[in-house]
């Protein structure tokens, strides 16, 4: 399958009206984290050739907006089972372009494979309203509305490395399935991961235009696909520095963005240390800790700090360490994505160490793989106690009671998610109640599923609500029709 998409032997084509075309522009290559090869090239398309792209689209969405919605629902069912029944080959291209182990990245496969059925579900169960006009004063049962909802139009969907193959899915299948068109823009390193999962739409039946994809660097076209007078939403997971300029350069666009985040674990005085610590190492240090969902801090009450420190160093021992090509085996900590990110996570290494906080574990760089690195006694002048290094470090800092805890929580930029750790679901609440993010954990690491569940963050960590009936929701709008009854 994967052939049918490359040209000229490692150069990847693009989906353009239902044809996979070069472009006219020069290549980009792709060179994998773990052994720094180039493993393919994908086009720097030209200005010219995006808006056929978007044009295509949005010449493509009316009729497939008309096309009745168990027929759409159909097309992703068999997608969902494509993509299954290619998953060996998007595995082994996953491990080679974002260094992810196997069983994780198969695990990412089996859940889009899920999300895009459920997807398809949930569309079916989207009801429209009715609503009788006396039940507002001084209106007589002489009016009533109804309410369905449309597609907003061409979605610009724009995807992480990270998770190339479910954080684009998670942004084309809601919608298409609502009756918008999609262009899709991959993260240039997991590109290739990103095509082939447009491949799959392809050849899951969906109509020419409903799916179009574009490459190239953001430097060149980001500004123009974002702000381009027939995108009608863009939807986009990346970086709130990126976020932000969206957000600035867009005008009268609706934006779904996730960002970045400084997720926080806090952990009371009766809390299940043992639950707790095996929570925040898996949070924190799975894939490198390249998620925006890790944890990437620990505020302990001062009582229970030494207990608890000692349990996340023990948990930290069980870690699996190295490279995929070399490790058939379910790995943790695997090399960074590239060399740029290694380089920011050790200058944060380095000013913490410099700044006195007390390095228990790791600290050490071969290539990008940097070994899993556990502080203790952070301070907050740390950088490292604000920044987010989306990669293996985990800083502790001590606070002396819950609210110290919450305000320093809630001192970030960031408002993703936060963990709380106790056996007192009414401290557990309080503290909820207090924090500045979208999601607090009970008792758990901070994550993004199950994935029919609300998915948000507040402050620079993104804007709308993504979950998949929500995400349905943020790509139409309402449309309401007032009968006048005589």
């Amino acid at each position: 399958m994967i052939n049918t998409i490359k040209e000229n032997g490692d150069t990847f084509k693009n989906l353009l009206n239902g044809k996979w075309i070069p472009s006219e522009g020069s290549l980009i290559e792709i060179k994998s984290p773990l052994n720094k090869e180039v493993i393919g090239k994908v086009q720097a398309m030209l200005k010219e050739e995006v808006d056929k792209a978007i044009e295509g689209a949005k010449d493509a969405q009316k009729s497939w907006s008309d096309m009745p919605l168990n027929e759409r629902c159909e097309i992703l069912y068999k997608a969902a089972d494509i993509l299954l029944e290619n998953q060996e080959t998007l595995i082994d291209l996953m491990v080679i372009e974002i260094g992810k182990d196997r069983k994780s990245a198969k695990s990412e496969i089996v859940r889009t494979s899920d999300f895009i059925r459920f997807t398809a579900d949930s569309a079916k169960n989207i009801e429209g309203e009715s609503i009788p006009g006396d039940s507002f004063p001084g209106y007589k049962k002489n009016k009533v509305l109804v309410v369905n909802r449309d597609p907003v139009g061409v979605v610009l969907a724009i995807s992480p490395f990270n998770y190339p193959v479910n954080l684009a899915a998670s942004k084309i299948a809601p919608a298409i399935v609502s009756g918008n068109t999609v262009v899709f823009k991959p993260a240039t390193q997991g590109a290739l991961s990103g095509l082939y999962l447009a491949k799959v739409f392809d050849l899951a039946g969906v109509p020419a235009g409903v799916v179009n994809t574009i490459t190239g660097r953001g430097s060149e076209i980001g500004d123009y696909v974002v702000s381009h007078k027939d995108i009608d939403f863009v939807n986009f997971t990346g970086s709130t520095e990126i976020g932000q300029r969206i957000s600035k350069i867009t005008t009268m666009k609706p934006l779904l963005m996730e960002l970045g985040g400084k997720d926080a674990a806090i952990v009371l005085e009766d809390a299940d240390l043992d639950l707790a610590a095996k929570n925040i190492v898996a949070g924190a240090f799975s894939y490198s800790g390249q998620r925006c969902t890790a944890v990437k801090r620990v505020l302990v009450l001062d009582k229970v700090a030494d207990k608890l420190v000692d349990k996340i160093s023990k948990e930290m021992e069980k870690l699996t360490i190295g490279n995929p090509l070399r490790n058939e085996g379910s790995l943790d900590v695997v090399p960074l994505i590239d060399s740029k990110s290694a380089d920011f996570v050790m200058e944060l290494i380095e000013d913490a160490k410099k700044k006195g906080a007390v390095l228990l574990k790791g600290g050490e760089i071969e290539g990008n793989l940097i070994t899993p690195t556990l502080f203790d006694k952070v301070t907050l002048e740390m950088r490292v106690a604000w920044e987010e290094p989306f990669g293996p470090v985990l800083p502790i800092i001590r606070v002396k009671d819950v609210e110290e805890a919450i305000k320093i929580a809630n001192e970030s930029e960031y408002g993703l998610q936060s963990s709380v750790f106790t056996e007192n679901m009414n401290d557990a609440f309080y503290v909820a109640n207090k924090l500045e993010v979208g999601t607090v954990q009970v008792n758990n690491k901070t994550e993004r599923g199950p994935d029919h569940f609300p998915f948000l963050g507040v402050k620079n960590s993104g804007m709308g609500t993504q979950g998949i009936k929500y995400s349905i929701k943020s790509m139409t709008r309402p449309k309401a029709v007032v009968i006048n009854l005589k």
